[in-house]
């Protein structure tokens, strides 16, 4: 009998101070982090690369990787990955490119060598160079062209930028994606994080059209929309008084207090369009959630309504995904970030990619037919 109450102590312990997470049924998750597989990539000094723009060979992705999307190609899920060199020490600081990892069963990868998506002395090298190419989405049309949205960075405006693939090796760049809308009113305006609206047909992850138009939620400090007829020029979404569309803001005293950014592409489902995003906590204790540690990113869900994207339908009170694990919650950025960007159904499951910390990737798989909670929350 002793023995029997050891065991109840020691399995409630862990539990103690923390509340159940249960989703409501509108929600993707949750998401489980596979035993003992994480983090999945890690930096690497020995990958090597000659940089066109400094004329030399330098360690492209020797200090931190992080922020990944994901696609699938063939049987393999792909996962883009944003890399960044040793040139300086700090966020933002660094020059980034993007690498490529395949995955035959979504969490165990291949890399290549190279970075797929690099500053080059091109027509882009006046947005990319010496920042860089960074935090990229990427989703597919059903003919198997793949979009990725990613953010340039010269170090002085960061913006919002469309490339296009048909392997995902070699890209197409086309430039900020909102250069001619209005007549160039939003070209040099500061913006990033693109999740482009997808739905799933025939078990493939593909792009849909609202409307007869393709949609995108984007924003850091809010979450915006636009509009695109060919995925490549994209309007902003504007309200009456002819500024940009508020979809969903901060809110004091939540986990998402201080930014609501866009996570991995939105998705259509049977209730509506679910779109993930990440949710910073403020630092000032009067404005932040006291339940999560001041300053983390943590990752929130809205559901809005799937003829009116605009319309927000639901929005969660509390993270389905949180920093937990120790990496989660050590490198670049030390208050503690699990930032999502990438979303993939593959195999009847779904895969979230999210950088930790900035520093490295990680994964978690939702199996609809195995509903569990979120990650715990702290009483």
């Amino acid at each position: 009998m002793k023995k029997s109450i050891l065991l109840i102590s020691l399995a409630v312990l862990p539990f103690i101070g923390y509340s159940q997470n249960v989703l409501p049924d509108w929600a993707l998750g949750g998401f489980v982090r596979p035993e003992k597989a994480n983090p999945i990539i890690t930096p690497d000094p020995s990958s090597k690369f000659d940089c066109p723009m400094q004329g030399k060979t330098i360690g492209w992705e020797e200090s931190d990787v992080f922020n990944p999307a994901a696609t699938v190609k063939g049987d393999k899920i792909c996962i883009l990955y944003r890399a960044e060199d040793n040139s300086a020490t700090g966020i933002g600081k660094r020059t980034s490119r993007i690498g490529l990892a395949e995955s035959e069963d979504g969490i165990h990868v291949q890399r290549r060598s190279s970075p797929v998506m690099y500053p080059d002395k091109d027509n882009m090298k006046e947005y990319e160079w010496p920042g860089g190419c960074e935090d990229p989405r990427v989703t597919m049309t059903e003919d198997g062209l793949y979009v990725m949205a990613y953010t340039s960075w010269n170090r002085k405006v960061p913006r919002l930028c469309i490339a296009t693939s048909r392997d995902l090796i070699k890209w197409e760049k086309h430039g900020p994606a909102f250069a001619k809308a209005y007549n160039g009113r939003f070209k040099d305006m500061a913006c990033k994080s693109g999740s482009m609206v997808t739905k799933v047909e025939k078990g493939k992850q593909v792009l849909a059209k609202i409307d007869g138009k393709y949609f995108m939620y984007w924003g850091e400090h809010m979450v915006a929309a636009a509009t695109s007829e060919d995925l490549v020029n994209w309007t902003p979404v504007l309200d009456d008084k002819n500024e940009l569309a508020a979809v969903i803001k901060p809110r004091d005293r939540y986990f998402d207090s201080a930014l609501t950014e866009c996570g991995p592409p939105a998705v259509v489902t049977d209730k509506g369009i679910v779109l993930l995003y990440n949710g910073k906590n403020q630092t000032n204790d009067d404005k932040r959630d006291k339940r999560f540690t001041a300053g983390a990113y943590c990752a929130g869900q809205i559901l809005t309504d799937a003829r009116e994207p605009m319309k927000v339908l639901q929005r969660l009170d509390v993270p389905f995904f949180r920093p937990m694990a120790s990496f989660e919650k050590s490198g670049q950025y030390v208050d503690g970030t699990v930032f999502i960007e990438g979303l993939v159904f593959f195999k009847n499951k779904w895969f979230l990619y999210y950088g930790c910390a900035d520093s490295q990737v990680g994964v978690a798989v939702y199996d609809p037919a195995k509903k569990t909670p979120g990650d715990q929350i702290p009483n």
